[in-house]
């Protein structure tokens, strides 16, 4: 039996990445595809208003805006990002999230090994 280091996603089917998370008005919805030592992959939706206060990681954070708008802060620097868009958020830098307007976002995390 092969074990998928994937989770939460079907596999060999070709799917809408938008569609797979959905909004939730007053809520962070998060589905989390994969978790591990070298990488964390999740997918969320911000209902509008919504944030994820300052913290750091102990990783490189990527995120991509499938959707809507969204304030990011890292360390000092405020950046207003919209679909399409992609920041690399530092490890160990202070961050925060907030939804300027209903957002879905793809984070990928690379931690070294």
């Amino acid at each position: 039996m092969t074990q998928h280091i994937m989770k939460n996603i079907d596999f060999s089917k070709v799917l809408e990445m938008e569609e797979l998370v959905q909004y939730q008005e007053g809520q962070v919805v998060s589905r989390t595809l994969a978790q591990g030592k070298p990488v964390s992959i999740t997918l969320f939706a911000f209902g509008e208003g919504e944030e994820i206060s300052s913290h750091s990681s102990g990783g490189d954070a990527m995120v991509y805006l499938l959707d809507g708008e969204a304030e990011i802060t890292i360390g000092e620097e405020k950046f207003h990002i919209k679909k399409g868009q992609t920041i690399v958020m530092p490890a160990g830098v202070p961050h925060a999230l907030q939804a300027v307007k209903q957002f879905k976002m793809l984070l990928i995390v690379v931690f070294s090994f």
